[in-house]
């Protein structure tokens, strides 16, 4: 049981009623790609699974989530410094990206986002054939950058 400090519980007051941001919060993340697909880490700590929202319009993926504090009748509050909070955050896919695939994971505080990279997207090798011999295709890996048309966080 802690004690009860009057000037952290002025404190804390004072910067929730001077924080200007009241409406949803961006998460934290990480984008990586790791070969054929993109890797969205998002920390979300405290939230309920259940509250998790992902859509995807058109190449636009959103994620929301809502953190809420249990709290029941017998509850008598000593600190409580951990608010309930809306989160938000959008990505704008590009064109190289397989939409109907994007899956999702949440553990540990932290959702993870599999976001494929279409077959029409991946690099490919075209061989040239002499005349006579019919064209040949062969598709070969490339582990290149990422491509400048894959996710990008919207600016809100």
């Amino acid at each position: 049981m802690g004690t009860y400090d009057p000037f952290r519980e002025l404190d804390r007051m004072a910067s929730s009623l001077l924080d200007a941001r009241r409406g949803p919060r961006r998460m934290p993340m990480d984008l990586y790609r790791d070969g054929d697909h993109y890797v969205l880490n998002a920390d979300l700590p405290g939230i309920d699974p259940g509250s998790v929202d992902i859509d995807v319009d058109g190449q636009l993926l959103t994620i929301r989530a809502e953190r809420t504090l249990a709290s029941g009748d017998g509850v008598k509050w000593i600190t409580r410094e951990r608010e309930t909070a809306s989160f938000v955050r959008q990505l704008n896919l590009g064109q190289g990206i397989d939409t109907e695939r994007i899956s999702a994971s949440y553990g540990n505080g932290v959702l993870s986002v599999m976001i494929p990279v279409s077959e029409k997207a991946k690099p490919r090798k075209i061989e040239v054939s002499t005349e006579g011999q019919p064209s040949v295709l062969q598709a070969h890996e490339s582990h290149a950058s990422a491509p400048a048309d894959g996710p990008a966080p919207v600016e809100q």
